[in-house]
């Protein structure tokens, strides 16, 4: 059998950065069954005293996710946070714009705040800078952090919570760049109250770290025009700008689908560019961090989607947004945290979009059902146990072939992340080729006395196998395709997989 010919070699002393956990960040929103019936399900048989399922905790926890961005999203643009505390009795239903649902507001700031913490997770939060503004976000960021003596502190205690919440990372809003959101805004208005919102909440909180909106995709007609106008304004204020980007195989085309994180790739280095540029032209010294709080498979719900927001509006948590993710997008997916890997010196923070239920690694069957795993919840998993430490520079050479939208497209991508701590080196490895097999044979001479630990792979012959609640078909399983002789490791790498191979003393 013909195989793919791969070299690589990975160096302790080839640092690209350390890597910050919060890289495996994820994201819940108002939306759909992500909160109700889906984190909260106060009659399921799993639910704690405060109505949260331990079941869909438990796997939260296997993923071990160390921040949470909320509540929206969308829904952030219209949504006001004072509807979300105070007695329960006392909080009023409201229209979501966003997603055209009925929120009712029994899950809000503290809730969440508190079952983000038991979860083990902080809290990104989002503030409304669509339909409100400076003074709002000041007194929902006084409200959370301030520790007391002042209006919204004592609201706060008054509501049950004498500790402040301490919430460190703000997000200036969502996607204010799309004609889709409520309280659009143009690239200099946006620039502008960011600016404006950023200062103001620096002074009530200088340790705050503040996230401005990026570009919602690559191909939108002001990018990268509204990075470098954004930044412009907000430089001396911000510490990250936004990206957000979704994947989908529309076309049907898998091998075109797979290469897919080479877009990503050359979004990421246009964005590092253009933060870099102004940079230059305000004389700073700041690097600008990129926070990738959205990324993901997301197609196979469209049109359930816009059936449901144009014909079955102002429901309680429909079924939004429930793409079943198959083999190929968890392929995909392990190929996108791969590239965040590999810009680890900028990319700071990012989340998986979302968590549970909607677009998303966890699922519930609807009324208090079983929690299940995803296909996708795998590669992120492994990423998330062993890709902390250091990302070393990937020197890889590997074949590369056309598909019908991109070229030179590489057979195998691969990245290293060492962690001197454990004495431990892992390599994430795709072979998205779906026609052969390859060979890889990795220098590892700097690791003197290190061996194979586990080479688990995550592969299926169906590119289209899902799993579900009581049926599990793609799932990762140990193999012994990967062998030291001397300081030269030689791994077989299946077409279509995903690999994770360990090495340690």
């Amino acid at each position: 059998m013909e195989y793919h010919k791969v070299k690589m070699v990975i160096d302790r002393e080839y640092p690209i950065a350390q890597v910050d956990e919060r890289i495996y960040g994820s994201f819940i929103e108002h939306l759909g069954r992500a909160v109700y019936d889906g984190i909260y399900c106060p009659e399921h048989g799993s639910a704690d005293e405060d109505g949260f399922r331990n079941d869909v905790k438990e796997l939260i926890r296997e993923l071990n996710v160390p921040i949470i961005r909320y509540p929206g999203g969308n829904f952030v643009s219209s949504f006001n946070w004072e509807d979300s505390v105070g007695p329960f009795n006392e909080r009023p239903r409201r229209l979501d714009l966003a997603w055209r649902s009925l929120e009712e507001n029994k899950v809000g700031l503290n809730e969440f705040t508190k079952w983000a913490r038991s979860a083990g997770s902080d809290v990104m939060m989002a503030v409304n800078l669509g339909t409100r503004g400076i003074a709002d976000a000041c007194n929902l960021l006084e409200y959370c952090n301030h520790p007391g003596n002042s209006k919204y502190s004592d609201l706060r205690i008054s509501h049950g919570y004498k500790e402040p919440h301490n919430i460190k990372t703000w997000c200036l809003g969502n996607e204010m760049d799309g004609p889709w959101q409520i309280g659009h805004k143009t690239m200099e208005e946006y620039g502008r109250l960011a600016e404006e919102t950023a200062r103001a909440m620096k002074i009530i909180d200088p340790d705050i770290e503040l996230v401005a909106c990026g570009s919602s995709y690559l191909t939108i007609p002001t990018f990268p025009d509204w990075e470098a106008v954004t930044l412009k304004h907000a430089y001396d204020y911000v510490d990250y700008i936004s990206m957000h980007q979704y994947y989908g195989n529309q076309k049907g085309d898998s091998q075109d689908f797979l290469a897919s994180s080479d877009d990503m790739d050359q979004f990421i280095r246009t964005v590092i560019a253009t933060c870099d540029f102004v940079k230059a032209q305000k004389r700073s010294k700041k690097d600008i961090k990129i926070s990738f709080d959205e990324w993901n498979v997301w197609y196979h719900s469209n049109a359930a989607d816009d059936d449901i927001t144009k014909n079955h509006p102002w429901q309680v948590a429909p079924l939004m947004l429930e793409d079943i993710y198959n083999f190929e997008d968890a392929l995909l997916v392990g190929l996108m945290l791969i590239t965040l890997l590999k810009h680890a010196d900028r990319v700071k923070m990012a989340c998986l979009a979302q968590l549970v239920n909607v677009i998303a690694p966890i699922m519930t069957e609807a009324k208090g059902g079983k929690a299940w795993r995803q296909t996708i919840f795998y590669p992120f998993m492994h990423a998330s146990q062993y890709g902390r430490g250091t990302a070393l520079v990937p020197v890889l050479s590997s074949p590369k072939f056309d598909t019908s939208g991109h070229e030179d497209v590489t057979a195998v991508e691969a990245v290293s992340v060492y962690n001197e701590e454990l004495h431990e080196v892992t390599i994430f490895a795709v072979n998205r080729d779906l026609k052969k097999d390859a060979e890889m044979t990795v220098d590892v001479r700097s690791f003197e006395g290190y061996r194979v630990l586990e080479h688990v792979v995550l592969e299926n012959d169906d590119l289209k196998a899902e799993n579900g609640p009581f049926c599990e078909r793609v799932a990762p399983k140990q193999t012994s395709q990967s062998a030291l002789d001397g300081y030269i490791m030689t791994s077989t790498l299946h077409k279509a997989s995903w690999n994770v191979i360990r090495l340690g003393k």
